[in-house]
């Protein structure tokens, strides 16, 4: 059973019912459940009364990064890395606006109403060497954790899967063509993606060859649904096998295929609360299917002449071609391709043997964690100093697990440990970290700086005696504040691209842009005392910016698809910009701050103001329906003083 996994299905793609029944049912039989990419819901972190537990083992991070806080990685068994799905591989997706609800809008860290896009790319991974720094991170969050990579079947997967695996992963997870189709394109389901047994065929090989595949797990989905096409995909090499069509079927599902019209007639797929009302699933009929998977297995086994999964997991050699299928469209083709043994196998491993090294025994945050004991377990403030240099990377993520671990999201109380770092921080300085941590770093740092911060304190400055203007240099690398949920960063220099990339929370202040920042922002607040590159606000659909226009073309510069642009004359936003300029000025000393504070009058009117449409729509709504409450409330007042 424990081989047994269900396919990432998220908040928002299934409901909540059906999400926690197959996360019972899972955690009943020893399997695996897949949070998909949305989060998940702090309470279902704790056992139910009657013991059971609602806690999905295995957290997805994909592109949109929604929800991946420091509590929701420490929480996982397995953290899932998503690269593409099946139905509809290179393409992201998309959460209608119609779906998102209070519990999906707190879960993904945005507000009801409001579309969330999953980007097609990480922004985070653009080659192998980005990808074993992101398994580098989240082993370090959570080093329990096995660390996955969700690839998809299509020509050449086996030269990436090995990539993936001299990267770090633990686990690499093939999925077909066939998987995810309730909310994928139609265009997509009939023309992208490939069948399973293509790529997990080639990715064994490879894997084999190369004397790779004893150090890595390969799992298989897309349409697994009996003890038969269990066989089969472990014959070609998977040790572990997703299932998610056949498990929704099981909970009551009737392939409507309108997933994404949040119109499901069964309650399994929608939002609305009185559709909702007709799902009927039970955790028992999931459990009971599984056993009964598991129950054909061990007679097809038993037929095969072989006691253990392990005996057949890539012996091809096992399959033959169908002879009575011989329909005139595939009685030609060669399937000698699918069912050759590599002549490596006779010494190399044909199954997972061996772990992966991660490196993470002898990093600087070990040496935090320990000089931090006493802020951990009682809460005293410490002062950390240290030098820093760009071969320490993800600096503060372990010692944010470990806090994590022990306090959830609520974290320590501001300030508890405060590190001084000088030199040069590699990459992922401060990622994902927790509340009750400040990070202060005389310097420079490199790529991903606050990815995923989840309510810490990032703090960058020039070193002492530097002679150049902070405004019109870089400190500062690329991908900065990727994904983050809440938290502070202050920048006295200028960032490269992609700065607050999916930004759901956090306040940051910068002193210069490149490309693409506030890309997929959906929260949270960016003030740019500097100029910007191209593409501002692409996809942005939550939160405000603020940017300092001092040359009067920042229109040229911004993507106005989804934002309109205005100027800073609204009183609780002045009073909202000059409290972000203080607070910068209060821990960076910026002399562009200073100015600005001196002088607003001058400069407060050169900032421009930028607010995604649906976004002020939906604050304008809920100011709304606040006035109508301090009515209702007052008119309620009136008639108890009347009586």
């Amino acid at each position: 059973m424990k081989r047994f996994v269900t396919g990432a299905m998220s908040y928002g793609s299934i409901s909540r019912e059906a999400h926690e029944t197959l996360a019972i049912a899972m955690n009943r039989i020893g399997g695996r459940s897949n949070t998909g990419e949305g989060g998940e819901d702090p309470i279902r972190f704790q056992p139910l009364a009657n013991g059971d537990s609602v806690r999905s083992s295995i957290k997805q991070v994909a592109s949109g990064r929604f929800g991946v806080t420091t509590e929701y990685l420490v929480n996982a068994d397995e953290l899932q890395i998503k690269i593409a799905q099946g139905a509809k591989p290179g393409e992201g997706g998309q959460l209608p606006g119609q779906k998102v609800d209070k519990i999906i809008a707190k879960t993904r860290y945005s507000i009801p109403g409001i579309t969330l896009i999953s980007p097609p790319p990480h922004h985070d991974i653009y080659s192998i060497e980005d990808l074993s720094q992101l398994i580098f991170d989240l082993k370090n969050v959570n080093p329990k954790a096995k660390i996955s990579v969700k690839l998809v079947s299509e020509s050449g997967v086996g030269t990436i899967a090995a990539g993936v695996t001299k990267a770090g992963a633990d686990l690499i997870t093939i999925s077909g063509y066939e998987g995810g189709t309730g909310a994928s394109p139609s265009s997509s389901i009939k023309h992208a993606g490939l069948p399973l047994e293509l790529g997990l065929a080639e990715t064994q090989q490879t894997l084999v060859m190369n004397n790779l595949r004893r150090k890595v797990i390969l799992q298989a989905d897309g349409q697994l649904k009996t003890g038969k096409d269990i066989i089969i995909a472990a014959l070609l090499g998977a040790e572990e096998y997703g299932f998610s069509t056949s498990a929704l079927i099981v909970l009551g599902c009737v392939m409507m295929r309108k997933c994404h019209l949040n119109t499901c007639p069964v309650g399994i797929t929608t939002q609305n609360p009185e559709l909702r009302k007709r799902f009927r699933g039970k955790a028992d009929n999931v459990v009971t299917f599984f056993h009964f998977l598991a129950e054909e297995v061990r007679e097809l086994l038993a037929e095969l002449g072989y006691r253990k999964m392990d005996d057949i997991i890539g012996r091809v050699d096992l399959l033959e071609r169908n002879p009575e299928v011989d329909h005139w469209k595939i009685k030609n083709i060669d399937l000698s391709g699918l069912l050759t043994l590599p002549s490596e196998s006779a010494v190399n491993a044909m199954h997972c043997v061996d772990i992966q090294d991660h490196k993470i025994d002898h990093i600087l945050d070990r040496e935090l964690i320990a000089e931090a004991d006493k802020a951990i377990s009682d809460k005293q403030p410490v002062v950390i100093q240290r030098s820093i240099h760009n071969t320490d990377r993800t600096i503060g993520a372990m010692l944010s697990g470990k806090i994590a671990t022990l306090y959830g999201s609520a974290g320590l109380p501001d300030g508890t440990i405060k590190c001084r770092f000088k030199g040069s921080a590699g990459q992922s300085f401060g990622a994902f970290l927790s509340p009750g941590i400040e990070l202060y770093l005389e310097g420079e740092a490199n790529d991903y700086l606050g990815k995923g911060l989840s309510g810490g304190r990032i703090i960058v400055v020039p070193p002492v005696g530097s002679v150049f203007e902070p405004d019109k240099n870089i400190i500062i690398g690329n991908t900065v504040l990727y994904g983050a949920t809440s938290g502070e960063a202050y920048i006295s220099g200028v960032a490269g691209e992609r700065f607050g990339v999916r930004n759901s929370g956090a306040i940051a202040v910068v002193e210069g842009v490149g490309n693409h920042c506030c890309e997929y922002m959906t929260g949270g607040r960016v003030v740019v005392l500097g100029t910007t590159g191209s593409n501002f606000a692409a996809g942005m659909s939550g939160g405000i910016a603020y940017v300092l226009n001092e040359n009067g073309d920042f229109d040229y510069y911004c993507n106005m698809g989804m934002v309109e642009l205005s100027l800073v004359e609204d009183y609780s936003d002045v009073n909202e910009l000059t409290e972000f300029i203080t607070r910068y000025y209060h821990f960076t000393r910026s002399k562009k701050a200073k100015m600005i504070l001196d002088n607003p009058d001058k400069y407060l009117p050169m900032f421009i103001k930028v607010i995604p449409y649906d976004y002020k729509k939906v604050l304008q709504e809920q100011k709304l329906e606040e006035i109508r409450k301090k009515i209702a409330d007052v008119e309620i007042d009136l008639e108890i003083s009347a009586s």
